[in-house]
């Protein structure tokens, strides 16, 4: 039987790290729970995405990550392989490898996303393109991703969309 370094992890609101997200997206991101905090078996990151209204989370695929998502708040689209998807609280996807997607918030609130990437690394990504957050604090200005996107991009969990 082998021996897992995997331990309990019990995170309280306003306890995980969070980052204030730039343009298209704006909005935060929490950072629930990695493969740093939990040590499990079978690597995966989990957290919550916070979109403004009228801002969207542009087209983007994993091609060596699964990925859930899981409407907690508000009213959106998802844009899969050419088709529109409505999305309100309780909507959930599973989105396979190299499946270029996008969320668009539509509504007149925040769209609050649960995601789930498996293998992890996504908590990676928003803290690198992130300022950190802390709750109550209030939303800075709007700013731009770093120039170096794209490199952040191709050193965690992105592929790249077909031209």
């Amino acid at each position: 039987m082998s021996k897992t370094t995997a331990r309990l992890v019990i995170r309280q609101p306003g306890e995980a790290p969070g980052f204030w997200q730039p343009v298209p997206a704006n909005g935060f991101v929490r950072c629930l729970l990695d493969p740093a905090v939990t040590g499990a078996e079978n690597p995966f990151s989990m957290g919550t995405q916070t979109v403004d209204p009228g801002c969207h989370i542009r087209e983007h695929l994993h091609d060596a990550h699964e990925e859930v998502i899981l409407v907690q708040e508000g009213e959106g689209e998802a844009r899969l392989a050419g088709a529109a998807h409505p999305m309100r609280p309780g909507t959930c996807l599973f989105l396979p490898r190299s499946l270029p997607h996008s969320f668009h918030n539509t509504g007149q609130g925040p769209l609050t996303l649960l995601w789930l990437i498996l293998p992890g690394g996504l908590e990676t990504f928003f803290a690198r393109i992130g300022r950190p957050r802390t709750k109550g604090d209030p939303p800075p200005a709007p700013f731009a991703r770093p120039t170096d996107v794209a490199r952040i991009e191709a050193e965690t969990v992105f592929g790249r969309l077909p031209t």
